[in-house]
């Protein structure tokens, strides 16, 4: 894989300095149109053998480009906030927004590959980092994101010998560490594993681009003319970004459904809800102060038919926990930010550290439930989404988050009773707004769209639990108790 890259490839400075002053007007010409277009972002990494020079290539985009709208992010040891999280949260908290262009000195290569090489992790554990790896790429480059990897590599020889050259001179020594040196011992075992990972991550939406690095200025050229390429490319090509294709939906002919099949006539008396409650709130209170909870972390995702009840039942859930310890998350139509970024961003930033909770108020299933409904992302977007949920909620379980979600059914006599009871009570007609009655209008629709995504995101880590919501005591009463189930069995 790297013998290209040993062959000496070398730009002498009178050819360089010819084609240096078109290839930065280029190159900044292609900023300007990416930054006023603001249509994707460019997420570049960077990769490769000690003294391969990464570093300078860097440094040499921030000289030519313009720096206000190019960001470089480095990643030492993970902090105690970021082992709290899922591996990826400390990437997604960084992504540039679309018009930017973000560059990743250390990128979500770096650990797997440093643990791989020290033998802390197998080599199966590897191959299923980089398969999460390859799928969290395809999501960002369907996302709009263009992704560029870029892998500096050394002969054994010369890596020894630029390393000497670079310790030598008082100005580059400092650049040269002991830890350059242990890497240079481990060659052999670094470059197979460099393979390994760079053939199973050498995909046709995110590939790799291996840059000899052994001369200067070829490797200044063969970097900027790539970026510049590519971006060209892509900002003259307005086509479509999807790579992968989802299943396609399964009709239903016999009109039996996940929804359908619920009983909405449970109810319970005042007298056993209260009893109920007190039960639940209490057994709640007392599971997230154990210690094996510090641990882990809990995650509540309500959706629902408009005026199924999640906002009275989160307030059920929370009257039970320390304020200190959960946040109440309420998911609108994004904002201006969150639209320049992947459409999941916006919920990786709330993920609890260890030892807390988020409650989200409607959740990352807008993707398949409104925006699919109301048309406000094509079918190949929500089609892919599935997939892209099941990996996010997959992380989160490995990691060792609790992740509990709740639909709240009513029929539809019962949605047009409440609406007619906000619409009559002072206190309650924030509630219930025009968009309320447009989407009760396409009922049928949404009704698909919500078996739809229980079939395909109801897994053993992250099941669905269908809440029978006609009866408000019945469905608060429901939803402690599966948290409290779901807590024990996890604790």
């Amino acid at each position: 894989m790297f013998e290209s890259a040993e062959l000496g490839h070398e730009i002498d400075k009178a050819a360089f300095r010819e084609r240096e002053p078109r290839l930065r007007e280029e190159l900044l010409d292609a900023q300007f149109d990416l930054r006023e277009q603001a249509k994707f972002p460019v997420i570049i990494l960077v990769g490769g053998v000690a003294g391969a020079g990464a570093s300078e290539i860097i440094n040499l985009l921030h000289e030519w480009l313009d720096s206000r709208f190019l960001s470089t992010q480095t990643f030492s040891a993970p902090t105690d906030e970021e082992r709290d999280r899922p591996y990826l949260w400390r990437f997604w908290r960084v992504l540039p927004p679309k018009g930017r262009i973000g560059i990743f000195a250390d990128s979500w290569y770096t650990e797997p590959l440093g643990q791989a090489l020290a033998r802390k992790i197998s080599a199966a554990d590897l191959d299923q980092r980089l398969d999460q790896i390859n799928r969290f790429e395809a999501m960002l480059v369907n996302e709009e994101a263009l992704v560029l990897k870029f892998w500096f590599h050394l002969s054994r020889q010369g890596q020894r010998q630029r390393l000497a050259a670079l310790e030598k001179d008082p100005r580059t020594a400092w650049r040269v560490t002991k830890d350059d040196w242990r890497q240079h011992k481990r060659y052999d075992r670094l470059q197979e594993l460099a393979g390994h990972v760079l053939r199973l991550t050498n995909t046709p939406w995110a590939p790799w681009v291996v840059v000899d690095g052994s001369d200067d200025r070829y490797r200044m050229l063969q970097v900027s003319s790539v970026l510049l390429g590519a971006l060209l490319r892509r900002l003259a090509d307005p086509q479509d970004q999807n790579f992968p294709v989802a299943p396609p939906m399964v009709p239903n002919i016999d009109q039996l459904d996940v929804l359908t099949a619920l009983d909405l006539t449970q109810k319970r008396t005042r007298e056993d809800y209260e009893a109920q409650l007190a039960k639940w709130q209490g057994r709640l209170g007392e599971l997230v102060r154990q210690d094996r909870f510090r641990r882990r972390a809990l995650i509540l995702a309500f959706e629902g038919q408009d005026a199924a009840g999640k906002g009275g039942a989160i307030r059920r859930v929370t009257a039970a926990l320390d304020p200190r310890q959960y946040q109440v998350v309420p998911v609108a139509a994004p904002t201006e930010e969150e639209r320049a970024q992947p459409y999941l961003w916006r919920f990786w930033r709330y993920i609890p550290r260890k030892g807390r909770l988020t409650l989200f108020d409607r959740t990352w299933y807008g993707r398949v439930l409104v925006e699919r409904v109301e048309g406000l992302c094509g079918e190949a977007d929500w089609l892919r989404a599935y997939a892209e949920i099941n990996d996010f909620e997959h992380e989160l379980h490995q990691d060792g988050v609790i992740l509990v979600k709740f639909w709240l059914q009513i029929s539809q006599e019962e949605q047009l009773r409440r609406f007619q009871e906000r619409e009559q009570v002072p206190f309650k007609r924030f509630k219930i707004t025009a968009e309320d009655w447009r989407n009760r209008e396409k009922w049928d629709l949404y009704h698909q769209a919500v078996c739809d995504l229980v079939d395909r995101t109801s897994t053993g880590g992250a099941p669905w639990t269908l809440v029978e919501a006609e009866d408000k005591y019945f469905a608060r009463v429901k939803i402690l108790r599966t948290i409290c189930q779901r807590l024990e069995d996890a604790l």
